[in-house]
């Protein structure tokens, strides 16, 4: 290609995506069997092929934290994560995350403090939250702090997350709406 302003270039044709072995999942207690290529962010099979559509497209840079998920119980953002690292692990998603009982707590929580405002950051919240109450059952303030940075809430309800990973963690009783 010939440009008057940038010059003389080479026309590169881009390779194709080579597929790796098929990779065997464990998502929500499930087994699949996925082929894909080797380096597909793990958001993409969960929502793309797997059909779990929870898990948020935020940013592709694990920069907001739309996409958290966990891996073997540790908060991950899948939009990074290609699914030839995730073999062999388990994976939960907000799809089934009120069954470990500190999601059950944090989802709880969150209603009863009505929490989200859109919902379209929520499940990466809940997921960062849930595994913080699963390895913390008292978090300070900074353990919070720590635990959700890199969760962006653009309508900005991090006072209602912080007070739900609170009551959460205190195993208070939940308290219903309006009361």
């Amino acid at each position: 290609m010939n440009d008057p302003v940038l010059g003389t270039a080479e026309v590169v044709a881009a390779k194709p995506r080579e597929r790796g072995k098929p990779v065997e999942l464990t998502i929500n207690g499930g087994k699949h069997q996925v082929d894909v290529p080797a380096d597909m962010p793990l958001l993409w099979v969960l929502r793309d092929v797997i059909g779990l559509t929870g898990t948020k497209f935020g940013c592709g840079m694990s920069l907001c934290g739309a996409c958290t998920v966990h891996l073997d119980g540790q908060a991950i953002r899948s939009c990074i994560t290609p699914v030839s690292a995730v073999g062999g692990k388990h994976i939960t998603t907000i799809e089934a995350i009120e069954s470990t009982p500190a999601g059950k707590k944090i989802q709880e929580a969150w209603v009863a403090l009505d929490v989200p405002q859109c919902g379209y950051c929520q499940s990466g919240q809940i997921m960062s939250a849930s595994a913080l109450v699963a390895k913390n059952a008292n978090p300070s303030d900074s353990d919070i702090d720590s635990a959700m940075s890199g969760n962006i809430c653009r309508c900005g309800t991090y006072g209602r997350i912080r007070a739900a990973i609170k009551q959460a963690a205190g195993a208070s009783p939940v308290a219903a709406k309006g009361a």
